[in-house]
């Protein structure tokens, strides 16, 4: 059986980290801030993985996101999965040469399936994360792409089942409407998902304290939680949550630093 994972998301955008509400951004500071001033290398110790996603506008890899992911990848010895404007196959190459260990795929999902096809054909389905980001129309949950500005156009089930077709490890999913509020997960996305689902699922989106994580992780259909909520859970926050996990009989990866670091540098050396 899979352990159940903590995850923390950063959100990068131009040399900066943003926090996030409904998917309206705010700069909070570099990664220099970050470390010095929330000893991030040690906060990191706490969650079993990182996903640092690009939320720039014009949605490319740039250089200065490829260093900040080699940054993180340096001081942080837990898996890294990044993604965020991946378009080609070089895109998705260059964040595994520079320190990610998956790739995040949202958009091009729908846009460009094949893309995903050929990933998993060359670094194996394990390496590729399927991002879905959730938002309610007239009540009703539909997947959106481009940030959260595009509305996909198909049911949210017939998406669904285009994305079981696609040669993934485990699906990443967002809720638009919690994210940034604190007010917790929105379970409505778990009641959503099709049955017979076996791709590991990351749920993200509403996280604002230990007890929220405590309430949902135990869900048979949930691997992961995740959350990107920059100033609730950095500092002692994350330190805190999964003390709260593991008080609760939570069985939680347990990292060694040194077979991170080996891993990392030879990952996808073929």
């Amino acid at each position: 059986m899979l352990k159940k994972r903590v995850i923390f998301v950063l959100l990068f955008d131009h040399g900066h980290f943003m926090l996030s509400r409904n998917f309206r951004l705010q700069r909070v500071g570099t990664i220099e801030w970050l470390v010095n001033n929330y000893d991030f290398a040690s906060t990191a110790s706490y969650v079993d993985e990182l996903i640092l996603l690009n939320v720039q506008r014009d949605s490319l890899i740039s250089a200065d996101f490829l260093a900040h992911l080699r940054k993180l990848s340096d001081v942080c010895f837990v898996p890294i999965a990044a993604g965020g404007g991946v378009r080609d196959l070089d895109s998705a190459t260059s964040l595994l040469e520079n320190g990610a260990d998956k790739v995040v795929i949202n958009s091009s999902a729908v846009e460009q399936p094949g893309l995903v096809n050929q990933l998993a054909e060359i670094y194996g389905q394990q390496c590729v994360v399927l991002g879905v980001d959730l938002k309610r129309v007239d009540g009703v949950l539909c997947a959106h792409t481009n940030n959260g500005s595009s509305l996909v156009d198909l049911p949210l089930n017939g998406h669904f089942s285009n994305l079981r077709n696609l040669p993934a490890g485990e699906w990443f999913l967002t809720s638009i409407d919690r994210d940034g509020t604190g007010q917790g997960f929105d379970l409505d996305i778990l009641e959503v998902l099709p049955q017979g689902l076996t791709n590991p699922v990351i749920l993200s989106g509403g996280a604002g304290k230990p007890s929220h994580f405590l309430s949902v992780l135990g869900d048979r259909r949930v691997n992961a939680l995740a959350t990107a909520h920059l100033f609730n859970f950095v500092g002692d926050g994350l330190q805190l949550t999964r003390k709260v996990l593991l008080d609760a009989g939570f069985s939680l990866p347990r990292w060694n630093s040194e077979e991170i670091s080996g891993m990392k540098g030879s990952a996808h050396e073929s």
